[in-house]
């Protein structure tokens, strides 16, 4: 068939317009932006012959944007993984995942994913306390710990949910449970462990960085003016004075105090000699975990499930984890992104500099600087 003689190829639209409106859609909220033009478009429509079409529009007048800052991903819901034995409305078993650093903050950037850890487990605990068909909880945790605030606030929700609820509650061992999140762990009825899990780090850390010869290299000099000796205590520009390295010491000292009075109360079976073992805040390995009293068995989160079941008195119960609508859960082990995403593009991290936007106390487990920038165990 030969192209009709008034046919035209399609034409891109205007630059000018392309401008326009990337610049009206560039500002993130409500506004108003002026646009006055003209848009102009050929296009050849073909069938049984060819038909040749022109479309003007003028438009004049502001155009309204109404964009919300970040979308609302709707509640959390309970997402069935595994078929249950009864009928439709029968026991249930809910998963709840944490995972990755326990920071009272959500991930920033523009390609940002995942949710403040704090808020989306409180979110979960609410939502399998409001539904009468869940009767236990597996908590699984993959994550080094956190900031001590984070990691106590978790805690205590957790304590509060299980008195509240009275449901069983079984606690189970990623990769890494170690530091906040062992201290989370131990609020379970019981606690298991992969066999390749590492876990403890009972203790706390200053995340505190020397970087006075950094700072010289480029010649600068901190000279901060404060109202009273200790206003600028542990400023990373300077050397750190022993009175001041004892001030911070003690608080070191009492936020790990606290972290071991939790685990001796939840875990009696730590004995003495374990403590002489443990109090210098290492990791161990699962095998070590369970000889020491650190965790109640070795399994696999089937074998959590299980355990779960047996302490609510069901058995062939549904398995649902708890997730936002539309983020995918086909398996017991599927997890939510808890990261900023551009920084899988560039994970570059700078022990110091880096760690310093952390959160100063730190219950956390984690010889690898890069962790901290991936957000990942």
């Amino acid at each position: 068939m030969s192209r009709n003689r008034h046919s035209r190829p399609c034409s891109a639209p205007r630059a000018w317009l392309a401008a326009v409106l990337l610049a009206a859609t560039a500002g993130v909220g409500c506004g108003q932006v002026p646009v006055v033009g003209r848009f102009d478009t050929q296009s050849t429509f073909r069938g049984h012959t060819d038909v040749a079409a022109t479309v003007s529009a003028v438009v004049d007048g502001p155009i309204e944007l109404s964009l919300p800052t970040v979308p609302d991903p709707g509640p959390i819901v309970a997402v069935p993984i595994r078929a249950g034995a009864s009928a439709p409305g029968g026991p249930r078993v809910a998963i709840v995942d944490v995972d990755g650093l326990l920071l009272n903050r959500s991930p920033t950037g523009p390609y940002s994913a995942g949710e403040n850890p704090v808020e989306v487990f409180r979110e979960r605990l609410e939502a399998v306390a409001a539904d009468p068909t869940i009767r236990a909880v597996v908590v699984r945790i993959n994550s080094p710990g956190g900031s001590v605030t984070a990691s106590d606030i978790m805690a205590e929700e957790l304590d509060r949910f299980r008195e509240r609820t009275r449901l069983p509650v079984v606690c189970c061992l990623m990769d890494l449970g170690t530091a906040g999140a062992y201290y989370l762990a131990v609020g379970g009825d019981r606690v298991l462990a992969h066999p390749t899990t590492i876990t403890g780090g009972i203790g706390a850390l200053l995340n505190r960085f020397d970087l006075s010869d950094a700072i010289g290299q480029i010649g600068a000099v901190s000279e901060p003016i404060t109202s009273g000796s200790h206003v600028a205590m542990g400023n990373l520009g300077t050397d750190l004075p022993e009175e001041t390295e004892a001030l911070l010491q003690s608080m070191v000292d009492g936020f790990a105090a606290r972290f071991r009075g939790r685990v001796a109360l939840r875990r009696p079976r730590i004995t003495a000699e374990d403590w002489e073992v443990l109090d210098d805040g290492r990791v161990v390995p699962a095998s070590e975990a369970i000889e020491r009293g650190l965790i109640d068995g070795i399994g696999y989160l089937d074998d959590a499930i299980a355990e779960a079941e047996r302490l609510a008195g069901v058995t062939g119960a549904e398995v649902v984890l708890l997730k936002r609508k539309g983020d995918r859960a086909h398996s017991i082990y599927s997890v939510t992104p808890n990261r900023p995403i551009q920084d899988e593009l560039f994970p570059v991290s700078y022990p110091g500099l880096d760690r310093s936007k952390l959160p100063t106390f730190l219950y956390l487990w984690s010889p690898d600087p890069t962790l901290l920038t991936i957000g990942g165990p």
